[in-house]
């Protein structure tokens, strides 16, 4: 055998001996659907720009107390000595949102309203999206004279106009946040119910549900364990939007009188208390109005931009 063949020989039984380098046995990366729906969310601009809103928003009226009051003065008190000279001041360096009739803040009192406004769109979104999954999920996955009952029920609860019913529900329970957001929980699962509903109704009858269950799974652990995480893409797309629509049911009801008792701020009294002036101090309505605008509309780009996101039919670019 020649020298030159040897040589061969030994530089290939090196290269099959050899140690595989870090590259070559690094695993690849998992791929989840919320890894890729998170790809295809930063993509999205409009969603990325609502995120750092509702991050922004938070973030402010989180942390109000520790500098607001400082600042810009106490947003529930007035201050009856300067009452008179402070009053409806147009925006300006000092007050930038200008002041309202009692010579408060406008800035600070919307800051103290978003607290509000977030609250009740959260708490009244979780409250009716517990009962929509639970009522969804006993309608899809039972069906027969179970789905009956809780369609026939939803359909009742969505026959009445939202916002009366949730005025009449707010009269019998009194003014204050609490009965404001525990009312448009209360009032808001039929929707949720519905397309939770569809969602089971589209992957019951798959064959990994059908393994669970040959293999002696309870209906709950089904649910919850297979059902429920291939479901649940559609609750959050619907659950972020609906957050907006509590924010304005909230507003709505503050406006009218039946939601957050002053002199509590909420952006709902703030334009019902700027209406009155609005041909000559605009900006006591503009201001909060802008604020609800900018959240509600955040988390409607939020939401659809969820919806591409999570579309497992959609590629990447």
């Amino acid at each position: 055998m020649s020298e030159e063949t040897k040589n061969d020989l030994e530089q290939a039984n090196d290269e099959l001996t050899a140690p595989a380098s870090p590259k070559a046995t690094k695993p690849a990366e998992a791929r989840t659907l919320w890894r890729d729906a998170w790809k295809r969310l930063k993509k999205n601009k409009l969603a990325m720009v609502a995120i750092v809103w509702i991050i922004f928003i938070v973030l402010v009226a989180l942390t109000a107390d520790l500098w607001a009051p400082q600042w810009l003065g106490d947003p529930t008190a007035a201050d009856s000595t300067t009452m008179t000279a402070n009053s409806r001041l147009a925006p300006s360096l000092e007050h930038p949102f200008g002041t309202d009739t009692l010579g408060r803040d406008v800035l600070c009192r919307v800051i103290y309203g978003a607290r509000v406004s977030l609250a009740v769109g959260l708490l009244a979104t979780a409250i009716s999206t517990a009962i929509g999954l639970v009522m969804g999920a006993v309608a899809a996955y039972y069906g027969g004279i179970w789905d009956t009952i809780v369609m026939r029920l939803a359909d009742i609860f969505m026959a009445f106009p939202y916002t009366l019913f949730v005025i009449a529900m707010i009269a019998v329970l009194g003014n204050g946040i609490q009965n404001v957001f525990i009312a448009i929980g209360l009032l808001g699962w039929p929707s949720i119910a519905r397309v939770f509903r569809s969602a089971i109704l589209s992957v019951k009858e798959s064959d990994y549900v059908d393994a669970a269950r040959a293999m002696g799974a309870s209906d709950l652990r089904i649910i919850a364990r297979h059902i429920f995480p291939n479901s649940v893409a559609s609750i959050v797309v619907y659950a972020t939007m609906s957050i907006g629509g509590a924010i304005l049911t909230e507003s709505s009801l503050s406006f009218l009188g039946m939601g957050v008792v002053p002199p509590d701020p909420s952006w709902g009294n703030l334009i019902s208390d700027g209406q009155t002036y609005l041909a000559t101090q605009p900006w006591l309505m503009i201001m909060p109005g802008l604020a609800i605008l900018s959240t509600v509309l955040a988390f409607t780009l939020l939401g659809d931009g969820l919806r591409d996101a999570l579309d497992v039919k959609m590629k990447d670019a």
